[in-house]
């Protein structure tokens, strides 16, 4: 099997509003996303897939998190951070924005950006139909990871 890895990185904050500690409040990471891919063979060019289509399928999803504030939709507080900032608060519903739902959001995310790829044709690379996404893993810090996976 092979395996390809786009990782994209963004500066985000997040609260997690059912966390006891200091992480209930605003605070922010560096943060590095891995979205991983795999194929049983290579293609003519003898790549799983070009890195650039993986950047096609996700850039403008993944821009949305960079300098934004996740919250929790449940948080007291959301609706007040929302009208004041407006589209750079990105709302959870009903879940704490914790890595691994970070992980698992852009999972769901990529797997359809990949299905509609492969049904539409929509970005300048192609896809292949042996293509599939494997995991998503999201590192908080240089020393921490989540990482979400359906197989």
């Amino acid at each position: 099997m092979y395996r390809i890895c786009k990782r994209i990185e963004l500066e985000s904050g997040h609260l997690l509003s059912k966390h006891p500690g200091n992480c209930q409040f605003p605070h922010g990471h560096t943060r590095s996303v891995e979205i991983i891919y795999a194929a049983d063979t290579l293609d003519t060019n003898d790549m799983v897939m070009d890195f650039k289509a993986v950047r096609e399928m996700m850039e403008t999803f993944l821009e949305q998190f960079d300098h934004a504030l996740c919250m929790n939709t449940d948080d007291p507080h959301f609706a007040d951070f929302r009208a004041v900032y407006g589209q750079r608060i990105i709302p959870f519903e009903h879940r704490d924005p914790t890595s691994e739902v970070m992980a698992e959001t852009v999972y769901h995310h990529a797997q359809t950006a990949l299905t509609r790829a492969l049904e539409s044709g929509s970005i300048s690379s192609p896809v292949r139909s042996c293509v599939r996404l494997e995991r998503v893993r999201v590192w908080e810090t240089s020393s921490t990871w989540a990482e979400y996976s359906e197989q």
